[in-house]
């Protein structure tokens, strides 16, 4: 009797097996177990970002995708997802497909034209520094026992190459007039699909919290590199996940301890304008990087469902295939913003000593900060 669980597919052929299963079953069955690649790249002007997100959610039976394009406060975003075992050896989704030109070192993003928006890119991103691992954030709910994430990622520093099209207009990207980041993770995460109705979930607008995600690739006058990352999850006053390193060109890593900030944020829409991170190094010393946002440019993820989305939800079931999206004319506007959350891809630039290089920094500051001269009454996802 055939299984019904199993089910061969090309992978299988490999020798990388791990569990006594086929690569069409995983190991875990919370239905939030999600694989995801997340890509950020700009124009190191600040003129111009794309963004593209994958979304592998294997107990829901579905992957989803957003590929969009931020030009100063001028956002387009194109959405789809679909039936994963249809085609389960696809990574792609609609009119975006993924391949790996060279693993661990050089990938493609390709958006082909679709009827929703006028945008379409072939971007190949090229390492310039190894992929580096982030720690493990491993967390449990806070009111409560069940894991609520138990996630891996690596990401990597990267020049873009490549065209974009925009309105029929095209557009050149070359590795040297462009800079990007892309991740991958797999695990339980966070915020997959809407939240059982009979399972008791805390309002997170209640309490206080920061999210800031940023790596930042920094170039020495002598032409040597190295990047620092951060992770900070931080909820009613503690540090609830950090993740903080230096990484090097041959692949060491080199891990901080902890943080702080002297940040500056629009105290109405609560964008990111710049400041200082101060990050601790142990037995006393510090390190501090200076950081300015580019321009208005910065991708709102939201319109790509994190947090949700006009009802939509990562890892939602659509149907076999769907496919939407939306053109926004000003995302600095309140009323949008609101819609579309304050977690942003905001392009940076950073400086530390003579260094000086390019960043994406992540964001999301809810409830009240004094220190930021953000209240409650102006507190928004």
């Amino acid at each position: 009797m055939r299984q019904s669980q199993q089910r061969l597919v090309p992978a299988d052929e490999l020798l990388c097996h791990q569990t006594p299963e086929t690569f069409a079953t995983i190991s875990h069955a919370d239905i939030s177990w999600t694989e995801k690649l997340w890509g950020s790249l700009f124009a190191r002007d600040g003129s111009l970002q794309v963004d593209v997100g994958i979304g592998k959610y294997h107990n829901r039976n579905v992957i989803d995708m957003f590929a969009g394009i931020s030009r100063g406060k001028e956002q387009l975003t194109v959405r789809a997802s679909r039936q994963l075992d249809l085609d389960p050896e696809r990574v792609g989704v609609g009119p975006l497909d993924y391949e790996v030109l060279e693993p661990l070192k050089k990938v493609r993003f390709t958006l082909r034209e679709n009827h929703m928006l006028p945008i379409r890119f072939d971007l190949t991103v090229t390492g310039v520094l190894p992929p580096f691992l982030e720690s493990k954030d491993a967390q449990r709910e806070p009111h409560g026992f069940r894991i609520q994430s138990d996630l891996l990622r690596y990401h990597q520093s990267s020049t873009v190459s490549g065209r974009i099209w925009i309105d029929g207009e095209m557009i050149e990207v070359r590795d040297e007039e462009w800079f990007g980041f892309r991740d991958h993770s797999w695990g339980v995460r966070m915020d997959v699909g809407e939240p059982a109705p009979d399972v008791f979930k805390p309002q997170r607008l209640d309490g206080d919290f920061i999210l800031t995600w940023s790596p930042m690739y920094l170039q020495r006058p002598d032409g040597t590199s190295y990047e620092i990352h951060h992770y900070l999850q931080w909820v009613d006053g503690e540090a609830t996940y950090f993740s903080g390193f230096e990484n090097h060109p041959d692949g060491r890593q080199v891990r901080l301890l902890g943080v702080a900030d002297e940040l500056k944020y629009d105290p109405v829409n609560r964008r990111l304008l710049g400041g200082k991170m101060t990050f601790d190094c142990g037995w006393g010393k510090t390190r501090t990087i200076e950081i300015e946002a580019a321009s208005d440019t910065g991708f709102h993820l939201g319109t790509g469902l994190y947090f949700g989305f006009k009802g939509q939800r990562h890892g939602q079931w659509h149907g076999a295939s769907h496919l939407d999206g939306e053109r926004y004319a000003d995302m600095s506007d309140l009323a949008t913003v609101r819609e579309a959350h304050q977690l942003r891809d905001c392009v940076i630039r950073v400086r530390e000593g003579d260094a000086v290089g390019y960043g994406i920094f992540e964001s999301m500051i809810i409830g009240e900060h004094e220190r930021y001269g953000l209240t409650r009454a102006t507190s928004f996802l």
